[in-house]
């Protein structure tokens, strides 16, 4: 189960006796944590029932010892193991052997980066209800848990918009977003709404529409406009992959429209499906069409190039590889 759904309801899920949240949102971890602490050990008691070890140092023997000694402050208790891809490798015999026989009023708790669904071990968890996806988001399935964690979290109907603006502004790290969210919500008052324009206006600031006059420009050819934008927002300490997610936020519906478009659905209406919004049509249509079909086929190539560029493949600055990236989407 995704942690999102847990999060939803982590009352009405039985929990085993070993847990594994897996997965690199740390986020998402974390209230999963808090979750399963809350259901085991009660609202309140979490901290006095919970014990965490460090997964590189701590032995199997000491894990075994504190799930089998009685706390002294309750009549259950939740053991902790930190960032344990080693231990689970070094000790899985043990832990197959342990969910034989468990402790009966302990759970242990695997924070993992990596969990395989196809080992012995995942396949008993995972049958006992122990197995939390704490993996990241993908955009789409952002979109509908912003709007629901602005609700469920501070009480405020996010619209559409401001949530994707709030994604290409912040980027898709969740405990940021939740920062930014309840600035919002503060922000917003007695407003039950918060509306793109709050967000540009709380989140974005000049870098912002810094980055969205450079991709316009972009749009339009003007690459020496866009160039000189780069230059302000890079000097300006702007990290090259937060204004590359910006780009590829901004292209990747163009990409999906144009294979739509390739496999016979009308412009207009792939533009739509992909998510780009009505004022932004008749300029995203006229964009592909100056550029021409093969190099809007191209579009999902370049993006990846240069995020796998931006992340150690190339050894060009990160400067010039943002300046062939924009020269490239001009169509120049």
């Amino acid at each position: 189960m995704h942690a999102t759904a847990f999060l939803k309801k982590p009352d009405q899920r039985s929990l085993g006796p070993m847990v594994a949240l897996f997965g690199a949102e740390r986020f998402l971890k974390l209230r999963s944590l808090k979750a399963v602490s809350t259901a085991i050990l009660g609202a309140g008691e979490e901290e006095l029932g919970l014990t965490k070890y460090p997964g590189a140092t701590t032995d199997f023997s000491t894990v075994m010892d504190e799930l089998r000694t009685l706390s002294m402050f309750g009549s259950r208790r939740v053991v902790v193991i930190e960032e344990a891809d080693e231990f689970v490798t070094e000790h899985r015999a043990a832990l197959e052997k342990y969910l034989t026989k468990p402790a009966k009023k302990s759970v242990l708790v695997l924070d993992v980066k990596t969990w395989s669904s196809s080992t012995r071990l995942a396949k008993k968890v995972a049958e006992l209800g122990g197995d939390i996806d704490c993996s990241p988001l993908k955009a789409g399935e952002m979109l509908k848990w912003l709007g629901e964690h602005a609700q469920a979290a501070y009480g405020k109907q996010l619209t559409r918009d401001a949530a994707q603006a709030l994604i290409e502004l912040r980027g898709l790290e969740l405990g940021h977003l939740d920062q930014e969210l309840a600035k919002l919500a503060a922000y917003a008052g007695d407003k039950a709404q918060i509306d793109r324009a709050s967000v540009e206006k709380l989140v974005g600031g000049w870098k912002a529409e810094t980055t969205w006059s450079m991709l316009d420009a972009v749009r339009d050819g003007k690459v020496d406009e866009a160039f000189h934008l780069l230059d302000k927002l890079m000097m300006a300490g702007e990290h090259p992959l937060r204004l590359l997610g910006s780009v590829q936020w901004t292209y990747r519906p163009l990409a999906k429209a144009t294979e739509a478009a390739r496999q016979g659905q009308g412009l207009s209406e792939a533009l739509t499906d992909a998510g780009v919004r009505p004022m932004s049509l008749g300029p995203a249509q006229q964009y592909l069409k100056r550029l021409g079909r093969p190099k809007a086929e191209r579009l999902y190539q370049l993006l990846l190039a240069a995020d796998r560029d931006l992340k150690g493949s190339s050894q060009l600055p990160d400067r010039l590889v943002m300046e062939r990236l924009l020269w490239q989407l001009s169509g120049k």
